[in-house]
């Protein structure tokens, strides 16, 4: 669905903000990792007379800025933040072995990597990327069976702010990423980051996050975000150790949450902004993601990561 006519989507102050939630309505800014807000009062005032009901609106700072500068509620929240200077740098003093060694791997396998242009090749590859397997990290991987159509809106916003890199292997996309930078040129994020199973022994993630690299410190853009650290109590996985040997780092950040309504403020105060799964105990969770990934394995017989 478009976003013009999807209407979890609205535009505030020329920024688009998005609304989910079906009880309590949290509305943040769509892409909050690379867009920021520099006059929140005026954003405010405008997001409380735009006609929709929303019970709480969310925002992040701007790094390297990590001292809270607002006096709306806070809590800290966290990105894996790389800082980039050169690629030289990161290439030899940031990272270990393992992940420079794995980065060699696939060049010497034969793969190619290059910016690709918005477009049909971008678009063809991305599909046949997603479609491979309908399993991935032990759960229904919930883009298998994307579209073209889905993958153009997927893949095509902020197109002029954005970066896409493919990975190729006997001219087939075999991997991509997609990184946005921010509007201040401050921090870069890779919003999308996906390879083909089939090609693991190839490894052509640790090589698209040296692309990545290699494109923030060419663009001068000093701060590289890969998503979370860590979610919620989830303790560390084969995605955090990922990111941690390719030298991303835990920066803990200010998230403000500013009710709007009484129903905001009472689900602030009882802690429902945050998901269910935040609320169950890491002993437990782990448990029902393990019985997750074996159920799926079993049901799909199908590639796997691990």
């Amino acid at each position: 669905m478009s976003r013009q006519l999807d209407k979890s989507y609205m535009r505030i102050c020329n920024k688009e903000i998005k609304i989910r939630g079906r009880l309590i309505k949290i509305a943040r800014l769509d892409g909050d990792k690379h867009t920021f807000l520099e006059d929140p009062e005026k954003f405010l005032a405008e997001l409380r007379k735009c006609g929709k009901r929303i019970d709480l609106f969310t925002f992040m700072q701007k790094l390297p800025d990590t001292t809270p500068r607002y006096s709306y509620p806070m809590e800290m929240d966290n990105l894996a933040v790389l800082r980039v200077t050169t690629f030289e740098n990161w290439w030899d003093k940031q990272i270990r072995s393992y992940p420079r060694n794995r980065a060699r791997q696939a060049a010497k396998r034969g793969v190619v990597f290059r910016e690709v242009p918005y477009g049909e090749e971008l678009i063809q590859g991305i599909c046949g990327i997603y479609n491979e397997t309908p399993v991935r990290q032990g759960k229904k991987f919930r883009h298998y069976g994307m579209t073209p159509e889905r993958a153009r809106s997927y893949a095509g916003t902020y197109l002029d702010q954005s970066v896409y890199i493919g990975a190729f292997f006997e001219d087939t996309m075999i991997g991509f990423l997609k990184l946005v930078i921010d509007e201040s040129r401050t921090q870069a994020c890779l919003v999308h980051i996906l390879s083909m199973v089939q090609h693991k022994d190839k490894a052509p993630a640790n090589a698209l996050i040296a692309e990545a690299v290699r494109s923030c410190a060419r663009l001068e853009v000093p701060y590289l975000v890969y998503e979370h650290f860590s979610y919620g109590k989830k303790v560390g996985d084969s995605l955090s150790h990922f990111k941690e040997v390719n030298g991303f780092e835990r920066v803990d950040i200010p998230r403000y949450y500013v009710p709007l309504t009484p129903l905001g403020r009472f689900a602030l105060n009882a802690g429902l902004h945050h998901p269910l799964i935040d609320r169950i105990p890491e002993s437990i969770a782990g448990r029902l993601r393990d019985w997750r990934r074996v159920w799926y394995e079993r049901r799909f017989q199908t590639l796997t990561e691990s």
